[in-house]
């Protein structure tokens, strides 16, 4: 049962970004050239959405799909990584046009630009497991 609820939540998402256009790279131009609102109100409405999910879990003491209690941890500010890692995040979307869940989306509409990002999201996941050690926390 809660798979059922995962695909379909995946579904529901999915359905979201193509018909908003997030994948589109055409939509991400214009984000970045200031010449429509379109992608700005969709980030909005997530970063909204975010707040008040955190504000309801927080207030009502909401469970998980396993009954569990849901803890929001605040996280340490960390300057540099987070200036890098936004640069390279930054990079990766201005070149494939889209972030890491509209990847699948590419894919699916069968854009090799998306087998190429996603090559490249995965080969960026395995060198930061590797260097994860190495790095200052």
């Amino acid at each position: 049962m809660k798979n059922i609820i995962y695909i379909a939540l995946g579904f529901g998402f999915a359905h979201i970004l193509i018909f908003s256009e997030a994948f589109h790279w055409s939509r991400i131009r214009e984000m970045f050239y200031f010449e429509s609102f379109h992608m700005y109100g969709l980030l909005f409405s997530a970063i909204a959405t975010a707040a008040l999910g955190i504000i309801l879990v927080k207030r009502y003491n909401l469970k998980n799909i396993n009954g569990t209690e849901i803890k929001v941890n605040k996280k340490q500010v960390q300057p540099t990584a987070n200036v890098v890692g936004g640069l390279l995040f930054g990079m990766g979307w201005g070149i494939t046009g889209a972030c890491t869940a509209p990847l699948y989306i590419l894919i699916g509409l069968n854009w090799k630009i998306g087998l190429i990002a996603i090559t490249g999201a995965l080969l960026g996941a395995l060198l930061y497991g590797i260097l994860q050690s190495k790095l200052k926390h």
